[in-house]
Protein backbone atom coordinates (compact mmCIF):
# COMPACT_ATOMS: atom_id res chain seq x y z
CA UNK A 1 0.00 0.00 0.00
CA UNK A 2 3.07 2.52 0.90
CA UNK A 3 4.97 1.40 -2.22
CA UNK A 4 1.93 2.02 -4.33
CA UNK A 5 1.75 5.57 -2.57
CA UNK A 6 5.11 6.37 -3.02
CA UNK A 7 4.67 5.88 -6.82
CA UNK A 8 1.65 8.13 -7.24
CA UNK A 9 3.84 10.66 -6.03
CA UNK A 10 6.23 10.02 -8.44
CA UNK A 11 4.06 9.57 -11.30
CA UNK A 12 2.05 13.00 -10.29
CA UNK A 13 5.34 15.11 -10.15
CA UNK A 14 6.20 13.56 -13.86
CA UNK A 15 2.79 14.43 -15.08
CA UNK A 16 2.72 18.10 -13.39
CA UNK A 17 6.33 18.71 -15.17
CA UNK A 18 5.55 17.70 -18.56
CA UNK A 19 2.09 19.08 -18.72
CA UNK A 20 4.07 22.56 -16.82
CA UNK A 21 7.21 22.60 -19.66
CA UNK A 22 5.16 24.34 -22.55
CA UNK A 23 3.24 26.92 -20.66
CA UNK A 24 6.55 27.88 -18.19
CA UNK A 25 9.03 27.88 -20.88
CA UNK A 26 8.81 31.41 -22.09
CA UNK A 27 8.61 33.24 -18.69
CA UNK A 28 11.58 30.82 -17.40
CA UNK A 29 13.22 32.13 -20.61
CA UNK A 30 12.48 35.51 -19.85
CA UNK A 31 13.67 35.34 -16.19
CA UNK A 32 16.76 34.06 -17.57
CA UNK A 33 16.93 36.73 -19.94
CA UNK A 34 16.25 39.39 -16.56
CA UNK A 35 19.21 37.79 -14.37
CA UNK A 36 21.85 37.56 -17.44
CA UNK A 37 21.20 41.23 -17.81
CA UNK A 38 21.54 42.01 -14.17
CA UNK A 39 24.99 39.62 -13.62
CA UNK A 40 25.99 40.87 -17.09
CA UNK A 41 26.07 44.89 -15.85
CA UNK A 42 27.79 44.12 -11.71
CA UNK A 43 24.38 43.65 -10.38
CA UNK A 44 23.39 40.72 -8.17
CA UNK A 45 20.06 38.72 -7.16
CA UNK A 46 18.52 38.78 -4.14
CA UNK A 47 16.33 35.73 -3.53
CA UNK A 48 13.43 35.08 -0.67
CA UNK A 49 10.79 32.83 0.23
CA UNK A 50 9.10 30.93 3.52
CA UNK A 51 9.85 27.37 4.42
CA UNK A 52 10.66 24.92 1.57
CA UNK A 53 10.71 28.16 -0.52
CA UNK A 54 13.72 29.35 1.67
CA UNK A 55 15.32 26.47 1.19
CA UNK A 56 14.94 27.21 -2.32
CA UNK A 57 16.35 30.73 -2.01
CA UNK A 58 19.21 29.43 -0.42
CA UNK A 59 19.90 26.76 -2.84
CA UNK A 60 19.07 29.19 -5.97
CA UNK A 61 22.07 31.56 -4.02
CA UNK A 62 24.69 28.53 -3.85
CA UNK A 63 24.81 27.56 -7.47
CA UNK A 64 25.13 31.02 -8.65
CA UNK A 65 27.73 31.97 -6.60
CA UNK A 66 29.53 28.35 -6.78
CA UNK A 67 28.41 26.81 -9.68
CA UNK A 68 25.56 24.66 -11.61
CA UNK A 69 27.31 22.26 -13.85
CA UNK A 70 29.79 23.73 -15.58
CA UNK A 71 32.82 25.92 -14.12
CA UNK A 72 32.29 29.62 -14.71
CA UNK A 73 33.06 33.34 -12.93
CA UNK A 74 31.15 33.75 -9.63
CA UNK A 75 27.82 35.01 -10.42
CA UNK A 76 26.31 37.85 -7.57
CA UNK A 77 23.36 36.14 -5.76
CA UNK A 78 22.24 36.45 -1.87
CA UNK A 79 19.68 34.26 0.19
CA UNK A 80 18.02 36.95 1.61
CA UNK A 81 16.74 34.33 4.76
CA UNK A 82 20.36 33.09 6.13
CA UNK A 83 21.22 35.38 8.75
CA UNK A 84 19.14 34.99 11.91
CA UNK A 85 20.44 37.91 13.60
CA UNK A 86 18.90 40.15 10.80
CA UNK A 87 15.54 38.25 10.96
CA UNK A 88 15.03 38.09 14.50
CA UNK A 89 16.01 42.02 14.85
CA UNK A 90 13.72 42.66 12.14
CA UNK A 91 11.02 40.22 13.28
CA UNK A 92 11.13 41.59 16.96
CA UNK A 93 11.94 45.37 16.48
CA UNK A 94 9.19 45.51 13.20
CA UNK A 95 7.39 42.95 12.91
CA UNK A 96 7.57 39.49 10.85
CA UNK A 97 6.27 40.97 7.35
CA UNK A 98 9.19 43.34 7.06
CA UNK A 99 11.84 40.72 7.59
CA UNK A 100 12.70 40.38 3.63
CA UNK A 101 11.50 44.21 2.85
CA UNK A 102 14.05 46.13 4.96
CA UNK A 103 16.83 43.96 3.71
CA UNK A 104 15.87 44.61 -0.16
CA UNK A 105 16.06 48.67 0.56
CA UNK A 106 18.91 48.32 2.32
CA UNK A 107 20.94 45.60 -0.25
CA UNK A 108 18.81 46.51 -3.24
CA UNK A 109 20.25 48.32 -6.10
CA UNK A 110 18.21 49.54 -9.85
CA UNK A 111 19.49 46.79 -11.83
CA UNK A 112 19.40 44.45 -9.23
CA UNK A 113 16.83 41.30 -9.61
CA UNK A 114 14.54 40.05 -6.77
CA UNK A 115 13.56 36.09 -6.81
CA UNK A 116 10.43 35.89 -5.09
CA UNK A 117 9.33 32.60 -3.99
CA UNK A 118 6.09 31.91 -2.38
CA UNK A 119 3.72 28.81 -3.18
CA UNK A 120 0.49 30.82 -2.59
CA UNK A 121 1.58 34.05 -3.92
CA UNK A 122 0.02 35.16 -0.69
CA UNK A 123 3.05 35.73 1.70
CA UNK A 124 2.95 39.07 3.47
CA UNK A 125 6.46 39.51 3.74
CA UNK A 126 7.43 38.62 0.26
CA UNK A 127 4.66 41.00 -1.14
CA UNK A 128 6.75 43.46 1.06
CA UNK A 129 9.92 42.52 -0.42
CA UNK A 130 8.18 42.82 -4.00
CA UNK A 131 7.11 46.29 -3.12
CA UNK A 132 10.37 47.53 -1.37
CA UNK A 133 11.98 45.98 -5.11
CA UNK A 134 9.78 48.40 -7.07
CA UNK A 135 11.34 51.25 -4.83
CA UNK A 136 14.57 50.57 -5.57
CA UNK A 137 13.90 49.97 -9.38
CA UNK A 138 14.54 46.27 -9.45
CA UNK A 139 12.92 43.80 -11.63
CA UNK A 140 10.93 41.08 -10.09
CA UNK A 141 11.04 37.51 -11.08
CA UNK A 142 8.65 35.61 -9.10
CA UNK A 143 7.87 32.28 -9.01
CA UNK A 144 4.31 31.09 -7.40
CA UNK A 145 1.89 28.72 -8.02
CA UNK A 146 -2.35 28.05 -7.17
CA UNK A 147 -2.86 31.07 -9.89
CA UNK A 148 -0.53 33.27 -8.35
CA UNK A 149 -2.42 34.85 -5.86
CA UNK A 150 -1.64 38.41 -4.29
CA UNK A 151 1.51 38.81 -6.22
CA UNK A 152 0.66 38.13 -9.31
CA UNK A 153 -1.32 41.29 -9.04
CA UNK A 154 1.46 43.23 -7.57
CA UNK A 155 4.00 42.63 -10.62
CA UNK A 156 4.76 45.43 -13.16
CA UNK A 157 4.80 44.78 -16.90
CA UNK A 158 8.50 43.98 -16.37
CA UNK A 159 8.85 41.64 -13.95
CA UNK A 160 8.93 38.22 -14.69
CA UNK A 161 6.04 35.62 -13.49
CA UNK A 162 6.69 31.72 -13.23
CA UNK A 163 3.24 30.68 -12.15
CA UNK A 164 3.25 26.72 -11.77
CA UNK A 165 -0.32 25.38 -12.81
CA UNK A 166 -1.14 23.74 -9.81
CA UNK A 167 -2.83 23.82 -6.33
CA UNK A 168 -0.11 21.14 -3.86
CA UNK A 169 2.09 22.89 -2.29
CA UNK A 170 4.59 19.83 -2.74
CA UNK A 171 4.27 19.76 -5.90
CA UNK A 172 4.38 23.46 -6.81
CA UNK A 173 7.70 23.30 -4.81
CA UNK A 174 9.30 20.21 -7.25
CA UNK A 175 8.60 22.06 -10.20
CA UNK A 176 10.09 25.51 -8.58
CA UNK A 177 13.08 23.60 -8.09
CA UNK A 178 13.15 22.27 -11.89
CA UNK A 179 12.50 25.91 -12.66
CA UNK A 180 15.32 27.42 -10.29
CA UNK A 181 17.86 24.61 -12.55
CA UNK A 182 16.53 25.68 -15.58
CA UNK A 183 17.32 29.43 -14.54
CA UNK A 184 20.78 28.75 -13.75
CA UNK A 185 21.29 26.70 -17.02
CA UNK A 186 19.78 29.04 -18.95
CA UNK A 187 22.22 31.95 -17.45
CA UNK A 188 25.04 29.71 -18.14
CA UNK A 189 24.07 29.04 -21.12
CA UNK A 190 24.34 32.51 -22.18
CA UNK A 191 27.35 33.27 -20.76
CA UNK A 192 29.22 30.01 -22.12
CA UNK A 193 27.91 29.09 -24.92
CA UNK A 194 25.66 26.46 -25.55
CA UNK A 195 26.26 22.39 -24.57
CA UNK A 196 24.13 19.38 -25.08
CA UNK A 197 22.05 18.79 -21.85
CA UNK A 198 23.76 15.91 -20.57
CA UNK A 199 21.15 12.81 -19.82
Amino acid sequence: MIEQRIQQHFIDSADLKYQAAQPLSKPIAAGVQAMLACVTSGGKVLACGNGGSAADAQHFAAEFVGRFERERPELGAIALTTDSSILTAIGNDYDFNSIFSKQVRALGQPGDVLLAISTSGNSANILAAVEAAHQREMTVVAMTGKGGGKMGAALRETDVHICVPHDRTARIQEVHLLALHCLCDGVDSQLLGEQEIPT
